[in-house]
């Protein structure tokens, strides 16, 4: 986390979350989601307008982290920026090196070790790493492929729907926001 950020984060201790503005599609790329945005549906429906700015996303990637209850977020000064997930909280770039091995960074930058693999029912290939779950990049799944063939990655089956508990991620953070916020009263007429 930035320097900047954790003084913020001292000085301002309770400023309020912020849920619903913010998503990362199945490509990794960030989208801002106004209230326009947000009221025509959840982020798979209506994901807003994708970020193009390289710092601000470079920002975002270097203070992006969990909570204890497995919601992703982007920590943006004070405020805690709630991040709604098309898939999976990481979004895996995968490149064969000269050695012949394979190389796994997450859409953040970061490089990591793959501890596990999985095929979901409309054949996303996602890997399992220290830092958590990911969807393998679009345009990287031919390379995921040929080490899948090597034997180096050997995918099990699952149903996509199970990745979030089995896991531990949130997809919609907002939802679970708006559920809680709910009176029990008002859920059930």
């Amino acid at each position: 986390m930035d320097d900047i950020v954790k003084q913020a984060l001292a000085k301002w201790p309770n400023v309020p979350h912020c849920y619903g503005w913010l998503g990362l599609d199945a490509r990794g790329n960030w989208y801002m989601r106004d209230d326009r945005t947000q009221a025509m549906g959840p982020f798979r429906a209506a994901k807003g307008s994708m970020l193009r700015h390289d710092k601000l996303i470079d920002f975002i990637h270097r203070n992006y982290e969990h909570d204890d209850e497995g919601q992703w977020f982007f920590q943006n000064g004070p405020q805690r920026v709630y991040v709604e997930l098309e898939a999976s909280p990481l979004v895996w770039r995968v490149a064969e090196d000269e050695g012949g091995g394979f190389t796994v960074t997450a859409h953040t930058g970061k490089a990591t070790e793959v501890s596990g693999c999985l095929l979901d029912e409309d054949g996303r290939l996602y890997l399992v790493s220290p830092f958590g779950l990911g969807l393998v990049h679009t345009q990287d799944v031919g390379i995921a492929a040929e080490a899948v063939e090597r034997g180096l990655w050997i995918p099990e089956a699952v149903q996509a729907s199970e990745l979030p508990g089995r896991f531990g991620h949130v997809l919609s953070p907002a939802e679970r926001h708006a559920e809680a916020a709910t009176p029990a009263s008002a859920a059930h007429p």
